[in-house]
């Protein structure tokens, strides 16, 4: 079988061309992380921790510098704290950009593909950051967007993202948009989610709440085109941190020419956590595509591999529902052959000290297909403004997934006690199973042993203790047949005129969602 790397993160799909013809293409799909943070400027955690961190569980991923604040508030008593603290990160970044753009393009690699990047935050503009697959970019300071990407000499584009905060207050000025200058809007990330108004994870950081004027279905209803990302904006060196955001690429090859001809042409889709496998295609017209409108009826087809029971799948045009997959009368197939079954490891009272989980689950007359990863680091949003090097390895954490054969998978990984009833820091895994009903799943979770054959856990799942009381803990969750996670569908609409735009989002049970770029006829 093939390595654990190919077998955690790759997820190969059908599409069909763009030409529409009957040639069916194969595109991977690639997981990453452009938006995220470190001790490079304010915020904790080593520089070659984070990328250690994404190595460990992304395809590709750019570590984050924050650079610059044009319009930043006048200094007074009242803003000193804001400004101080802000200019001090910047500095920390411009003293050592050199390095830090060194050590980037060192990580590049077939494991991990890299790219550069650096912060703009913005009251007029709202914030964006400028990434690059060029390892000569400059640290340059502009007051915009489009006077950053036409003045740094390289291929660039920027990333508007938190779009959802008031107008004026760093939240996106669609205003001023330039979808040629910004061809993706960051969706989602451990800010919330600003696709609508009623979307899941309202904002609750202390920049304010979610404004329904700075959504993404506002600069969609403008006409504007732009890809949905997803990324965590981590701010203690964890790339990819697990529930917080997650972007998908659509593309053939695993490098940065290919992952970069993804990004530029919207090919691409966000998670909030879970990598929720999906495909959208309109007559053959991928995701991100700009279709010149004809008098064809439009062949919708979708796909989708959730990694927990379907909730619903929503296929929108001009933002009003056409069609809709309810997951409720989605049920177990006696044919089924495909089971998924997430382990999560955590709880616990240990706030300062990581507790070490060492995993194994043995199949017995079954197949393991593949593991994803579901791994956290210490969850840090606001940074404090006091200046401490010994958070350096606040996320120096070894989760990774150890091996991924046909009838054995190891994982091992680092857990901390959950922030509150509402906040986890548990870590988990899924695992793909090919079998039936009486293929047996042997775990042993830090010498905890137990056996459960397939049709056992699809009746319940179950949980064990490490200690009599407070203790760190696991859970196997009731395993999940392939008639309620997957799900593939062609349908037609006859009634298409210029200016349409169809877009999908895929909610999961356990809440997570996928929201996958439009498809737009001009």
């Amino acid at each position: 079988g093939e390595g654990a790397c190919e077998r955690v993160r790759r997820g190969t799909i059908p599409l069909m061309s763009k030409d529409a013809s009957l040639h069916v293409h194969f595109m991977n799909i690639y997981w990453g992380d452009i938006h995220n943070h470190c001790g490079i400027t304010y915020g904790y955690g080593a520089l070659d921790n984070a990328l250690t961190a994404a190595k460990n569980q992304l395809d590709f991923c750019a570590v984050t510098g924050h650079a610059m604040w044009p319009d930043m508030h006048e200094r007074t008593e009242e803003t000193a704290f804001v400004v101080d603290f802000h200019n001090r990160g910047f500095k920390k970044l411009k003293d050592h950009w050199p390095e830090v753009r060194s050590a980037v393009a060192d990580a590049n690699s077939e494991e991990l593909v890299t790219f550069q990047a650096y912060e703009m935050h913005s009251s007029h503009y709202g914030d964006h950051h400028l990434v690059s697959p060029d390892d000569t970019l400059p640290l340059i300071y502009r007051s915009s967007p489009q006077e950053l990407k036409d003045d740094c000499g390289c291929r660039s584009v920027t990333v508007a993202h938190h779009i959802g905060y008031t107008p004026g207050y760093r939240g996106i000025n669609w205003d001023e948009f330039d979808e040629s200058v910004t061809p993706l809007v960051e969706v989602c990330s451990k800010h919330g989610c600003a696709m609508n108004e009623t979307a899941a994870y309202p904002y609750y950081h202390n920049m304010g709440p979610r404004d329904s004027r700075n959504t993404v279905y506002e600069g969609l209803r403008r006409g504007y085109h732009f890809g949905f990302t997803g990324s965590t904006d981590h701010h203690a060196g964890y790339p990819g941190s697990y529930g917080d955001g997650k972007m998908a690429v659509l593309t053939d090859k695993k490098d940065r020419e290919s992952i970069w001809d993804a990004m530029i042409n919207r090919r691409t889709y966000a998670v909030t956590g879970d990598r929720i496998l999906c495909t959208f295609d309109i007559n053959g017209f991928v995701m991100g595509s700009i279709v010149k409108h004809t008098s064809a009826p439009r062949e919708i087809h979708y796909s989708v591999k959730a990694c927990y029971p379907i909730d619903k799948i929503v296929i929108y045009k001009n933002l009003e529902p056409i069609h809709i997959t309810e997951g409720l009368f989605l049920k177990p197939d006696k044919a089924d052959t495909r089971f998924k079954v997430r382990v999560e490891t955590g709880w616990g009272n240990n706030k300062d000290e990581p507790y070490r989980f060492t995993c194994t689950a043995h199949v017995d007359d079954g197949k393991i297909l593949n593991i994803e990863p579901c791994f956290r680091g210490r969850s840090v949003l606001a940074p404090s403004a006091e200046e401490d090097d010994s958070q350096d390895e606040i996320n120096k954490l070894d989760n990774r997934i150890l091996s991924c054969q046909d009838n054995v998978a190891a994982w091992q990984c680092e857990t901390f006690k959950n922030l509150s009833t509402l906040h986890p820091q548990t870590s988990a895994v899924i695992l793909e199973i090919e079998g039936t009903p009486e293929t047996t799943i042997s775990f042993d979770i830090n010498g905890r042993t137990n056996s459960r054959t397939i049709g056992e856990l699809m009746a319940a799942g179950f949980s064990g203790h490490m200690k009599p009381y407070h203790s760190q803990a696991f859970k196997v969750h009731t395993a999940v047949s392939a008639s309620q996670y997957t799900v593939e569908k062609t349908f037609t609409d006859v009634n298409g005129a210029a200016g349409d735009f169809y877009h999908m989002e895929v909610s999961q049970l356990n809440g997570h969602w996928a929201y996958v770029t439009p498809v737009w006829f001009q």
